[in-house]
């Protein structure tokens, strides 16, 4: 390879990480947009999809600051839109299969999330579907995390270089972390914070729901304790351990920032960053089990 291919290689990968990571960026920014739309009550500012109204794609004047909020967070899929676009492009130009489906799958996404905010509209924002665009945003996050995994290794992903207890370990990790952020989804579906004053909660206890999800928060720091403990003592990389620090420290966080919102009555700001949480978690334990596949 000559120089000026060298170059040209080095500028098209560091374009492509930089779309991978803008990716990551993009998909927690809308999870916290939507905290927002949520907790302030505009779930419904817009009160049809795909129009705001029935008449208009935009609020009109005589509407209130709720449908500006709402609109506001739609405009974001735009945003979405051309980082996915450029996304897909760099991947194009890197001439990696691996990349270009990655970039595919994140750019079919956002219309299908789309879709799932606009049924979640059109149903009166139900629960259940609310709980479902939230967990998709989430899956979501997982896919950029590891678009930028695949773009750091260089290569397809390899396999598993970690032995079987030690990948059995972090993907039972990664298991109960989606369960947490499943029961976390019904806990908010039984709480107060609806999107609007009129919207369905799904009939549940609260207090058992927070219950099992607190249950649910200690199994997935025990593992993740464990894990810390099995990387040190099998030799793992210096990478995979750090991964595994690095999400014990955001679940501590997550976990003081859960347990001092059900002690204060849910303020908004704390049940935002404690979205704002749920997202890194996703994108955190994403991560810890990529680094044990490294090549």
């Amino acid at each position: 390879m000559g120089v000026i291919d060298r170059v040209r290689s080095v500028d098209l990968g560091g374009r492509m990480r930089t779309f991978a990571v803008a990716s990551v960026v993009a998909n927690i920014v809308i999870v916290v947009s939507g905290g927002a739309v949520r907790l302030t009550g505009s779930g419904l500012g817009c009160p049809t999809w795909p129009r705001c109204t029935d008449e208009s794609f935009t609020p009109h004047d005589s509407l209130s600051l709720h449908s500006a909020i709402e609109f506001g967070n739609r405009l974001l899929t735009f945003v979405l839109v051309a980082v996915a676009v450029l996304t897909f492009i760099a991947a194009v130009q890197s001439g990696r299969r691996d990349l270009k489906r990655l970039a595919v799958v994140l750019a079919l996404g956002i219309p299908a999330q789309a879709v799932i905010g606009g049924i979640s509209v059109l149903t009166d924002l139900n629960p259940w579907v609310v709980s479902f665009h939230l967990l998709s945003s989430m899956a979501m996050i997982g896919v950029a995390v590891l678009l930028v995994h695949q773009v750091d290794a260089g290569v397809p992903l390899p396999a598993a270089t970690a032995g079987k207890p030690v990948t059995s370990l972090v993907w039972s990790t990664f298991a109960a972390g989606w369960a947490v952020l499943y029961v976390g989804t019904v806990v908010t579906g039984a709480g107060p914070h609806a999107g609007d004053e009129e919207a369905p909660r799904n009939g549940l206890d609260p207090l058992q729901l927070s219950q099992l999800h607190a249950d649910l928060v200690f199994l997935f720091v025990g593992l993740t304790i464990g894990l810390i403990f099995v990387l040190h003592a099998t030799g793992a990389s210096a990478v995979a351990r750090r991964a595994a620090v690095v999400l014990l420290v955001v679940e501590l966080a997550q976990g003081a920032v859960g347990f001092v919102q059900y002690f204060t009555d849910l303020p908004v700001v704390l049940v935002g960053f404690h979205m704002l949480g749920a997202a890194l978690i996703s994108a955190a334990m994403t991560r810890a089990v990529l680094t044990t596949r490294e090549g």
